[in-house]
């Protein structure tokens, strides 16, 4: 076989074994490993194998994406593999530039790619989750959602540090099956060694701690609805959508929560307007007296014909008084508003609902003394807003969100192991309220101590405990994966000036 094909073969066969590893079908080990075929054949294609590795990785991760954009979207199935190939083209451009500047570096510098291509990843990584409004579905650390003594150090270097941590691993073995009697190669698998059993040893220094215990604890009731997209919009099933919550809050009842929390858009009407809808939900904690957090869309007229929409969540007292509206602030293009919508105006919005959104701002809502910090939706991806709420006072984070776009697909089990990370970084309780699952309770240490399965109706119940634990990363935020793209940029700069020099 030519030696072009076999070195995009590899490097595609690489990026599948990455995808296993993550959920599902969630085969973890597999992510210290699949980068190695990769690292085998990239230095005779750099910039091409890379993006080959990328290109598999991402269509066999976010192959669900067409799910959402045909079966919800009613997007045409050739638009939508269109669609599909742009944004997968997109994010392996980060795999490829990070292996082609990993070689170049290499060659003109002799600077072995153990050294490097750690660095380049999680800066590149970093970039992914902040360019064109960012997009940080699958960063390479949360493949190890499922492996305690791995993550625990998310709590200083969020999960950058396990993505830095696994190319590390990748990288050294490569190196020895390459080069098995080169000195350097043993030399540099031996520090990765130790970083590795410094890594293990502080996961198993944290999970000797008390991690999940609180002094102040709450009961909390999660309901999940299960509501069809299909009718979740339609007018004619308003009613029998509230009943289905108010029957399965009754049932919540029995235990005697706290607090209640449903889902986003549970309300597919706009609580905030008088309505015989809205009085049942509101009469629902006074019945039971317990706070309820519903997730609703909002709006704000700021003039005569000027209206400003927003996806929200209320928080009701027990006397069912409002507490406060949290709106959602990260939201997802094409789908709740459209990027640059005057040059992109021809364009509809893939999600059908209220109108384009607008952005919030942080809000913790007060509740007893504690606040608490809703992130909706693909929000809890982000981790620098989940770390936002929590230096902003919050004792306990909630995730308001609707996976019904997902289908029976594996997007759900990913939306769950990255919002694990956002309780580990900053060692706190996050609950979680899916219309159609995962619905979940997640302890700080990351241990997911009640979940319900996929479009079933029901209600979870259990206990979380109030406040966060004081961390690194909740003190200094990314300052890790910003240490990489300083590293990176230096590095772009002294290959810049290495080939402006004069032979």
């Amino acid at each position: 076989m030519p030696q072009f094909d076999r070195t995009l073969i590899v490097s595609a066969a690489s990026g599948l074994l990455l995808a296993a590893a993550f959920p599902r079908p969630d085969l973890y080990p597999l992510a210290w490993v699949a980068l190695i075929p990769l690292l085998l054949v990239m230095r005779q294609r750099p910039f091409a194998s890379g993006f080959a590795c990328g290109c598999s990785f991402f269509a066999a991760v976010l192959y669900w994406l067409n799910i959402v954009m045909t079966t919800y979207g009613g997007l045409n199935l050739i638009f939508s593999l269109l669609a599909f190939l742009f944004l997968i083209t997109y994010l392996a451009l980060y795999f490829a530039v990070a292996t082609w500047l990993a070689c170049r570096l290499e060659g003109q510098f002799r600077v072995p790619c153990l050294l490097t291509l750690p660095v380049l990843w999680v800066a590149l990584e970093y970039l992914r989750g902040w360019l064109l409004t960012g997009f940080p579905w699958a960063l390479l650390g949360y493949s190890q959602q499922n492996f305690p003594l791995a993550i625990q150090s998310a709590d200083v270097t969020g999960v950058y540090g396990v993505s830095l941590l696994l190319v590390t691993v990748n990288c050294a073995l490569a190196w020895i099956i390459r080069q098995p009697r080169n000195r350097f190669a043993w030399l540099g698998l031996a520090g990765t060694l130790l970083i590795v059993l410094s890594h293990f040893g502080y996961g198993v220094w944290r999970e000797g701690q008390p991690l999940d215990q609180r002094e102040d604890q709450l009961r909390v009731a999660l309901i999940q609805g299960n509501i069809s997209q299909t009718v979740k919009w339609d007018p004619a099933y308003r009613q029998a959508t509230v009943d289905k919550y108010l029957q399965l809050s009754a049932r919540a009842a029995v235990f005697h929560p706290d607090l209640l929390i449903w889902p986003e858009a549970a309300t597919p009407f706009f609580l905030q307007d008088p309505s015989p809808l809205s009085e049942q939900v509101r009469q629902l904690p006074l019945r039971y007296n317990c706070y309820l957090l519903v997730g609703s869309p909002a709006y704000q007229r700021s003039g005569e014909k000027a209206v400003s929409y927003f996806n929200s969540a209320y928080l009701f007292s027990p006397s069912g008084k409002n507490l406060g509206r949290s709106d959602k602030i990260h939201l997802v293009p094409f789908g709740e508003y459209v990027p640059f919508g005057r040059l992109l105006s021809f364009i509809n919005k893939l999600v059908v609902g209220v109108g384009d959104f607008t952005p919030g701002t942080v809000n913790p809502l007060s509740l007893n003394g504690h606040k608490l910090g809703v992130l909706i939706c693909y929000e809890v991806i982000f981790p620098e807003l989940a770390r936002d709420y929590v230096r902003q006072g919050s004792s306990l984070l909630v995730n308001l969100t609707n996976d019904a776009w997902f289908g029976r697909s594996s997007a759900p089990y990913q939306h769950l192991a990255m919002a694990r990370f956002r309780a580990i970084e900053n060692r706190i309780w996050l609950a979680r309220a899916a219309n159609t699952g995962i619905s979940a309770l997640i302890a700080p240490s990351g241990k997911v101590t009640v979940a319900g399965p996929l479009f079933e109706s029901l209600q979870l119940s259990g206990t979380v405990g109030l406040g966060s634990e004081p961390t690194f990363y909740t003190r200094f935020g990314d300052v890790l994966a910003q240490t990489c793209l300083l590293l990176s940029g230096i590095a772009l700069v002294l290959l810049y000036r290495q080939r402006r020099r004069p032979r």
